[in-house]
């Protein structure tokens, strides 16, 4: 079933490098750069931790053993949490730079590209923010996109938002159309969590 799963990996590949290719203008992604894996809950199916999971075996000693710590500090960092939004930098980023790049889940896939807001105006990512993605068409202190900076631009790609979301990516349909399943979603560290606690009781 995993070999589904990565079937519609590379269908989405396809269509995001698209996406990104459309709006490059507006793209100043750079290697360790990392805003988008740092402060977040990273949503993440059964099916898509199994697949990072199957990344992480195949890792040098040392960077698995980078891995390992992060991942303590960051469960740590939980237990003595009492909030109710738990946000931690993912444990799978060293140096900067995500170790299991190319089983990364479905949202750091699309992170980086705009979507619309429930104003229905085109937003741009948090990392705009940093002076990085759509940094250059923002109507001042928000995040929307303004029209009269992208024309100021001169440039042909509009910026446009993709329906790109979680819950839109991860549908049944998509499930249905190429034969796998997603399985539960939850944060990204709760499956750590619940491996733990298989494991404490044994």
């Amino acid at each position: 079933m995993i070999e589904n799963y990565i079937t519609y990996l590379n269908f989405l590949s396809k269509k995001f490098d698209k996406f990104f290719e459309s709006q490059k203008p507006y793209i100043f992604c750079k290697k360790g750069c990392a805003k988008c894996c740092k402060n977040a809950q990273f949503p993440y199916s059964q099916m898509e931790f199994e697949y990072l999971m199957r990344g992480t075996l195949k890792l040098d000693v040392e960077t698995k053993k980078a891995i390992v710590d992060n991942l303590k500090s960051v469960m740590d960092a939980r237990e003595k949490f009492e909030g109710e939004k738990f946000l931690y930098d993912c444990p799978f980023l060293v140096n900067d730079v995500c170790a299991v790049y190319d089983y990364r889940g479905i949202v750091c896939r699309t992170f980086g590209l705009p979507f619309v807001g429930s104003d229905g105006k085109i937003k741009a990512p948090f990392c705009c923010f940093q002076g990085l993605n759509y940094s250059n068409v923002l109507e001042d202190g928000s995040n929307t996109i303004s029209e009269e900076k992208y024309k100021k631009l001169g440039v042909k790609e509009e910026p446009v938002a993709f329906n790109i979301g979680y819950e839109f990516l991860t549908d049944p349909d998509f499930e249905r159309g190429f034969n796998f399943q997603f399985g539960d979603k939850k944060p990204l560290i709760e499956w750590f969590v619940d491996l733990e606690n298989a494991r404490n009781s044994q």
